[in-house]
């Protein structure tokens, strides 16, 4: 099997690391890919925005398969090109990937289909109407622009006046383009936050490992939404009967209002959860894997990625069997200095073989580039440093023993990744949906 992987961050370079392991596997490529990717496999140029010039490499490469791994080229169409051409890719048709495009949309097809979420105060078209809107909403209130932001497209709040200078900057000042030509106001929710993704073929799924995230930039929940900052993995998150009520209110009714309304879903769908106390709800859809939560997943993946992924693309997952491993695994981001308003890049990155001699450590590139020098920044989020451990205990000695052996000058990283929050981070978490 020959396969093709599109994008060229650490999820890709997540995802090159265990589709090589599989027998099956005779060759993977990753387009763009980085230089960190390049050391493993080999990366082809690709302009993202380009679906056209990703079939046409698809073809020229005689790939098997093709697997999207980010948001844009899946809700650009890449799904439809490829269909339109009778080659097998791994991902959702465009009107599909709306879900993640869209959270207007999102929210709207969650209140068709009965699938619990936050309460909608208000769909704004106009800076003028979400200025109005704001004086008739309870607080905490969660803004969001409706489009692909990276992450940073939405604002928890209890204050009015941050929220004024929210709805200002997206709608009035488009510091995210297009995706603030319109806003969604809706409850904050409070509970304990959920990442389940799953690998669909449309009917039949299986699931990846429990996940938590950690959005916000510094520790106890402090500082501005990012891309996520690290993930923590490890069963005891999910109790069997919790996973049973998402599985039947979420998961279940959201593959079957896709089907409904004729959008046939193939590829991994994520789902970001808050666990209140009146139950699983959901926050946001992702139309791929989430990012860093497949660096700490893959981990623990003890299955033929590359037969699944064959498999839901073609729609024949039924009885295919996903094992994950005992333990626990986590992933720490190394951001550079100003990430993630004004990332730093150029800078020397020191450390790295070192890093990866650490025993159960494994380090994925994120935005790095290799100079003549060696390697140096070339995004917000440079390395993510992934380690399985026995239990979590272990698993996160093993990441920030590798994570201390690398230094990039004014880099920073959060130091509690899966460590038990405070009372003041929970209530943070609580009170934030990103």
């Amino acid at each position: 099997m020959k396969i093709l992987v599109i994008g060229g961050g650490g999820r890709e370079h997540a995802m090159v690391w265990k589709l090589v392991q599989s027998a099956a596997v005779e060759k993977v490529w990753c387009a763009p890919g980085n230089d960190g990717i390049a050391q493993e496999i080999e990366c082809v140029p690709l302009d993202l925005k380009d679906v056209k010039a990703a079939a046409d490499l698809a073809e020229k490469l005689g790939a098997d398969l093709t697997v999207a791994g980010p948001e844009l080229p899946l809700t650009l169409g890449i799904a439809d090109e490829f269909a339109r051409r009778g080659l097998t890719l791994l991902g959702p048709a465009r009107k599909a990937a709306q879900l993640e495009g869209s959270k207007i949309f999102s929210k709207q097809f969650m209140e068709r289909h009965g699938i619990p979420t936050a309460a909608v105060y208000g769909i704004c078209e106009s800076a003028a109407e979400a200025y109005r809107a704001l004086e008739a909403v309870k607080w905490p209130l969660v803004i969001k622009a409706d489009g692909l932001a990276a992450g940073k497209g939405v604002l928890v709040t209890e204050s009015p006046e941050e929220a004024r200078q929210f709805v200002g900057r997206v709608m009035e000042k488009r510091e995210f383009g297009e995706a603030g030509g319109r806003v969604l106001l809706e409850e904050g929710l409070a509970g304990e936050e959920l990442s389940y993704i799953i690998l669909t073929d449309g009917k039949d799924f299986l699931r990846m490992a429990p996940a938590r995230d950690h959005k916000r930039a510094f520790d106890n929940d402090e500082g501005p939404n990012t891309g996520g900052m690290g993930v923590y993995s490890i069963d005891e998150i999910l109790p069997a009967a919790l996973e049973q009520k998402i599985i039947e209110t979420i998961v279940r009714p959201t593959l079957a209002g896709l089907a409904a309304e004729g959008l046939p879903y193939r590829g991994f769908l994520y789902f970001g959860l808050m666990l209140t106390a009146a139950g699983p709800k959901v926050l946001e859809y992702n139309c791929r894997l989430g990012d860093p939560e497949t660096e700490a997943v893959l981990l623990r993946a003890d299955f033929d990625l590359a037969q699944a992924c064959m498999l839901a693309a073609r729609s024949s997952l039924a009885g295919f069997e996903a094992k994950w491993l005992p333990g626990a695994s986590v992933c720490v981001v190394i951001a550079s200095k100003g990430y993630p308003e004004n990332p730093q890049t150029g800078v020397a990155i020191q450390g790295l073989e070192d890093a990866a001699k650490t025993p159960g450590a494994v380090v994925f590139h994120a935005g790095t580039r290799k100079s003549s020098g060696g390697f140096c920044t070339n995004a917000g989020r440079v390395l993510v440093v992934s380690a399985a451990g026995e239990n979590l205990a272990s698993a996160r000695r093993q990441a920030y023993d590798a994570v201390r052996r690398i230094h990039i000058e004014g880099a920073h990283y959060r130091s509690d990744i899966g460590k038990p929050r405070s009372a003041k981070g929970r209530a943070v978490a609580e009170n934030r949906n990103a």
